[in-house]
């Protein structure tokens, strides 16, 4: 078999099935940075693609494939410096998060799942230092 040209992740898609309201919880909830928003198939999709400050793997936000759901398992996990502050501002702002931060002791991290607009769920974990 011939080597591939893999390089990086550079994002990961999660659908939604309302691009705006996806939008704002991920740049204005989450403080993401927008680094595209594009429309397709003659305006009548979305692409959206969002990263944490400073950069990192990017979240793409477009419509699911035809007859593919949202609400998904996304399987992406967000570090976070301080996990309690994390989890305390997103439960104050109404969001779909955990009701307790999962301890499970090292090597595992501290994490809990929160579910963005679409009801798809996504990890904060604080890594062990």
């Amino acid at each position: 078999m011939s080597q591939l040209n893999l390089t990086k992740i550079g994002r990961v898609a999660v659908p939604t099935d309302d691009s705006e309201r996806s939008l704002q919880f991920y740049r204005d909830t989450l403080g993401f940075e927008v680094q595209a928003d594009e429309t397709f198939a003659d305006g009548q999709m979305r692409w959206i693609e969002v990263t944490p400050a400073g950069g990192g793997t990017a979240i793409a936000i477009a419509p699911p494939p035809p007859g593919k759901p949202t609400a998904v398992e996304t399987g992406i996990i967000i570090e976070s410096k301080d996990i309690e502050a994390d989890h305390a501002t997103l439960k104050d702002a109404g969001i779909d998060v955990d009701p307790e931060i999962a301890r499970y002791g090292p090597p595992v991290p501290p994490m809990f799942w929160f579910r963005d607009p679409s009801g798809n769920s996504l990890m904060i974990v604080e890594p062990l230092r």
